[in-house]
């Protein structure tokens, strides 16, 4: 009888400790979100976000000389930011290309209008007016 309850009480201790290391461990390191002011937008890289002016978010944004722009690729493409035109880069500012998630950050100090497209999907481009 005691042998009986010695070995149950040694099967329950034994259940407990592999149940408890079997558990998954929460990381406590807080997840990094990047704010940007410009998003890539989901489906960016199929044609047509262009006709509904939503292929980079906002297209066109005005700021203060100084300060910086962020862009945030939020589709589950690659994209690039990349100043000038399609075929006609300018060599002021280039990404390089971004995997979803990434972001990319610009100082613009002098005043201006800088125009810039996505290397990899010529549909999509915007402009960044600094004053």
């Amino acid at each position: 009888m005691i042998i009986g309850i010695v070995t149950v009480f040694v099967i329950i201790i034994i259940g407990l400790v592999t149940f408890d290391s079997s558990k998954e461990k929460i990381s406590e390191e807080p997840e990094v979100v990047v704010n940007g002011d410009i998003i890539m937008s989901t489906k960016s890289s199929r044609p047509g976000c262009e006709e509904t002016d939503r292929c980079y978010i906002p297209s066109v944004i005005t700021i203060d000389s100084g300060n910086q722009v962020t862009w945030v690729n939020e589709d589950s493409a690659f994209h690039s930011v990349t100043s000038g035109f399609y075929g006609e880069p300018s060599e002021l500012f280039d990404s390089g290309h971004l995997d979803p998630y990434e972001s990319f950050v610009f100082d613009f100090d002098e005043k201006g209008t800088y125009d810039y497209f996505c290397t990899l999907h010529p549909w999509m481009k915007g402009q960044v007016i600094v004053g």
